[in-house]
C-alpha cells in the first residue's frame, strides 16, 4: 500500500510541544503568546492530520498518549532543528545595525548593566538593545536572547564563553544598624547579630558552615531570595548581609565590615551561542559589554 506523504505546519509542532511540556493549554497559551482558543485549535489540527489522539483530557490538564509521548523526542528534535536554521540565517547578516537581545541576572541587569547600555548605545545608535533581567537559565539556543552575562560558567555545547574576571563579595550592614546594635568585629560577633538569609536557597547557610557555623534557617531572622530586595533590606537596616563589594562601597547608608569571614566570588561570563557571535552587530555589543564590565572585575 502506497504511504500518504503530508506536511506538517511547524506552528502545530509548536502548539504540541508546548502542551506537551507545560501540562495544559492555558500554560502553553502563557508561553507562545497566543490564546487559548488558538491553540485549542491547533492541537486538534495536527492531532487530525496525523490520524490519532495525542493527548488525554483531564479536568486539571492534559497528559500524552501512548502516541504523544512516541513523537514528543521527535518534534523535540525538529524545534532544535528550527532553531540552528535560525540561528545559521540570523549568523550570517552582514550590517551592523538590528536587535541585541540580552539577559542577565536581575541584580546585574539593575545595578551594574543600565550604565554600559547607555554607552553601547551612543556608541552603536543603529543597534537595537533588548535587556531580559532573569535569574533563570534563558535559553541561547533557542534564540531567547542573543548574549547572555552569566554568573556561572555554562555547559551547553555550542556556545562561545569568555571569563571576564570575578565580582568579590563582602559583608555590609546599614550605619542605622550598627549604631543601634554596634559593630561586629569578628566572624563569631555575627552570632549575636541579626544577620539576613535567603528563603529557599541554602548558599548563605553553606557558607557559614564550611567556616564551622552550623547554623539552621531559623537563625536568619530575615531571609529574602530576590537579590534586589535583599539589598534594600540591608540599606534599610534590617540586618547584615553580603552583595556585591562594588556595589556596597558606591552607597553612602551602608558600612562594609571586616570581619575575617571568607567569602566566594561571582565568576562573570559572557555567553552566545556559537553561530551568532559572528554577526557583526552582536559581535559588537560582545565586545562593548566586554569593554564595559571588566572594570568592575578587574
Amino acid at each position: 500500500m502506497e504511504r500518504r506523504l503530508f506536511h506538517l505546519d511547524w506552528s502545530l509542532v509548536q502548539a504540541f510541544l508546548a502542551v506537551a511540556e507545560t501540562g495544559s493549554l492555558s500554560a502553553a497559551a502563557r508561553q507562545l503568546n497566543a490564546s487559548q482558543p488558538t491553540l485549542g485549535r491547533q492541537i486538534r489540527a495536527i492531532e487530525e492530520q496525523l490520524g490519532a489522539d495525542l493527548f488525554h483530557r483531564k479536568a486539571r490538564g492534559l497528559s500524552l498518549t501512548e502516541t504523544g509521548a512516541a513523537i514528543l523526542g521527535p518534534a523535540r528534535a525538529m524545534r532544535d532543528a528550527m532553531g540552528q536554521i535560525a540561528l545559521t540565517a540570523a549568523g550570517r547578516a552582514e550590517r551592523l545595525e538590528g536587535t541585541v537581545r540580552i539577559t542577565s541576572s536581575v541584580a546585574m541587569s539593575v545595578f551594574q548593566l543600565p550604565t554600559i547600555l547607555a554607552s553601547i548605545r551612543q556608541a552603536e545608535p543603529q543597534i537595537a538593545l533588548e535587556l531580559v533581567p532573569d535569574d533563570s537559565t534563558t535559553n541561547l539556543l533557542y534564540r531567547e536572547a542573543d548574549i547572555a552575562v552569566r554568573m556561572y560558567r555554562p555547559t551547553q555545547l555550542d556556545l562561545v564563553t569568555r571569563h571576564l574576571g570575578d565580582l568579590p563579595l563582602g559583608v555590609f550592614a546599614a550605619k542605622s544598624y550598627l549604631d543601634r546594635r554596634g559593630t561586629p568585629q569578628v566572624a563569631t560577633d555575627l552570632l549575636v547579630h541579626d544577620v539576613i538569609g535567603f528563603d529557599q536557597s541554602r548558599l548563605i547557610e553553606e557558607a557559614f558552615r564550611q567556616v564551622g557555623f552550623d547554623l539552621g534557617r531559623d537563625f536568619f531572622k530575615m531571609r529574602c531570595d530576590d537579590s534586589i530586595a535583599y539589598w534594600q533590606l540591608i540599606r534599610a537596616g534590617c540586618g547584615i548581609g553580603f552583595v556585591q563589594r562594588n556595589l556596597g562601597a558606591a552607597d553612602p547608608l551602608v558600612q562594609e565590615l571586616a570581619l575575617g569571614f571568607p567569602l566566594p566570588v561571582l565568576p562573570v561570563w559572557l555567553t552566545a551561542h556559537e553561530a551568532m557571535r559572528g554577526t557583526p552587530r552582536i559581535r559588537r555589543v560582545w565586545d562593548l559589554l566586554a569593554e564595559g564590565l571588566l572594570p568592575l572585575v578587574a
